[in-house]
């Protein structure tokens, strides 16, 4: 195989990156607002309910979370999905979409958690005092200060995201780590590894320019 045809079959995994990368903030996100929510709830079982949640998800290593929702099914359920296809997708990418959704967003809930309860109170006093209810509240006051606050360190959480999308491979997902992988060993060359390097640092510069954006479009909020 030649030069140009190793780079067009790496396209083809980083489209698949790119699938596992845009599908995890897609769910991830919002989700990680909902387990802020359970996080600060003033009910004790709910709230250490997802204490423990998000201990979890962030103690343990993602790529064994990956294998516990792809073969877990299996081992405990006796319930094989492997051959299972959901709108043509096989069940390794859905698995790997959902371990690495659920991931995130227990770290996107700590920052969330820590946006939100970094408001001065008076914000919700002035509020109240201007007649909005606890919905308008948060979204009109409360959120928007949120999202100015937390976007570095959501950034941050993005571009590891880019780079934990070759974790995928564990589950032989044919994103770019696996095809340079592959390449490498067939052709016993460095040379796709490093492609792949060049492909990842131009991913990532490009989600930093994104968010370096969005972060210089907020600054009205200053």
């Amino acid at each position: 195989m030649n030069f140009w045809q190793m780079v067009g079959s790496l396209c083809g995994g980083l489209l698949t990156s790119t699938e596992i990368f845009a599908l995890t903030l897609l769910f991830s996100l919002p989700l990680g607002l909902c387990i802020a929510f359970g996080r600060m709830s003033k009910i004790g079982a709910v709230r250490q309910l997802f204490r423990i949640y998000i201990s979890i998800m962030r103690g343990t290593p993602l790529m064994l979370q990956l294998f516990f929702f792809y073969f877990g099914p299996y081992y405990i359920f006796d319930i094989s999905l492997r051959k299972l296809s959901l709108f043509g997708i096989e069940y390794r990418f859905i698995a790997v979409v959902v371990g690495f959704s659920l991931n995130y967003a227990a770290y996107f809930a700590e920052i969330y958690r820590a946006g939100i309860e970094s408001i001065p109170v008076g914000q919700y006093e002035a509020a109240r005092v201007l007649g909005l209810d606890p919905r308008q509240t948060f979204f009109r006051v409360i959120f928007p200060q949120v999202v100015k606050r937390i976007l570095p360190p959501v950034t941050n959480e993005v571009i590891t995201l880019v780079k934990d999308t070759s974790l995928a491979f564990a589950l032989s997902v044919m994103e770019m780590f696996t095809i340079a992988k592959m390449e490498a060993a067939a052709n016993t060359t460095m040379t796709p590894f490093m492609v792949a390097g060049v492909f990842y640092y131009i991913f990532n510069f490009a989600v930093a320019w994104a968010m370096e954006r969005i972060e210089k479009a907020l600054d009205y909020y200053r």
